[in-house]
């Protein structure tokens, strides 16, 4: 199995990954083809977003909005399920195509990581296919 480390710094934040998904790329054998990436935690999650200045706060504020205010009856600790459904919510696992060492993006996109209950260090699982 190959995975890619990531360190987060916040209890909440995103983390554009794009250039180490491309730096492991670069030291693949194969040219063309997909990547498969899947975060083997339950309180991250990986997507595709335009990161323009401060658009990280607003995916932050907006997912802060989303979580309905229950009374959570998670067992370890009830506050801590947010992390779980945001996660779930947005998934773990991305699957994208790469040309020439380099993942295939459009003009704005980036791979991100959110992180929402850090600072952790992030394993990455990672197949190319």
């Amino acid at each position: 199995m190959q995975t890619l480390l990531i360190k987060t710094h916040k209890k909440r934040e995103i983390l554009d990954i794009t250039e180490e998904i491309n730096g492991f790329l670069k030291k693949q054998d194969k040219n063309d083809g997909l990547i498969h990436l899947f975060a083997l935690h339950t309180t991250c999650a990986l997507t595709t977003a335009d990161l323009d200045p401060e658009t990280d706060l607003d995916y932050l504020d907006a997912f802060k909005e989303i979580v309905p205010k229950l009374k959570y009856r998670h067992p370890h600790n009830p506050e801590h399920f947010p992390d779980h459904f945001l996660s779930s919510l947005v998934g773990t696992s991305l699957l994208l195509p790469f040309e020439n060492k380099s993942l295939v993006l459009g003009t704005w996109q980036r791979v991100i990581l959110i992180e929402f209950d850090g600072p952790r260090e992030r394993k990455i699982f990672v197949k190319i296919i």
